[in-house]
């Protein structure tokens, strides 16, 4: 029983041990990401506000896997603020920056919009266009939205139309972008 007992504390060390080691990596990572993603969102920031600065301030540094984040932003012309007193189409458009920074980082090959742009104002939903279809030589995006400047930068639409009642059909169309 004895050997048993000091076997079971053994393994209880090393268990231990190995969930330290595991925690101070993902700490070690968790900063690593997070610098890269405050510098995208930095440059994702201006870039689709046109000037300004925004970056991601974590909460706790001493306890970084468990804290939060706060996220300040200062669009063109007005002051540094938390994102929390922003407009509504400010967050949108800082959320959507902080989106990109993140897929800057680590990029997928493919990745659904859902009506990301619905709070943006006609000028920013054309600034949001744009920046997507940058951002789409890496990868492929399908948008969902009813936006018209977001769909004019589209390469190819889809809708759902009902001709006859209870009958759905798939429509596409290819666009040309004008040159």
């Amino acid at each position: 029983m004895c050997e048993q007992r000091l076997d079971l504390e053994n393994t209880m060390a090393k268990l231990r041990n190995m969930i330290s080691d595991i925690t101070d990596n993902m700490k070690t990572r968790f900063k690593e990401k997070m610098k890269v993603i405050n510098e995208n969102f930095g440059q994702t920031f201006k870039e689709l506000f046109g000037g300004g600065e925004a970056k991601i301030i974590i909460e706790d540094e001493s306890n970084i896997l468990e804290c939060g984040i706060d996220i300040e932003a200062q669009p063109p012309g007005k002051k540094l603020q938390s994102m929390n007193l922003l407009s509504g189409g400010e967050r949108a458009f800082t959320a959507i920056a902080l989106l990109f920074a993140i897929l800057k980082m680590n990029p997928a090959p493919f990745c659904v919009l859902d009506e990301i742009e619905a709070a943006l104002d006609d000028v920013n939903v054309n600034r949001y266009a744009e920046f997507l279809k940058k951002f789409a030589i890496g990868t492929q995006f399908l948008v969902i939205t009813h936006r018209k400047g977001t769909m004019e930068a589209a390469d190819t639409v889809y809708g759902i139309t009902m001709e006859e009642k209870g009958i759905s059909k798939l429509l596409s169309m290819k666009l040309k972008q004008a040159d």
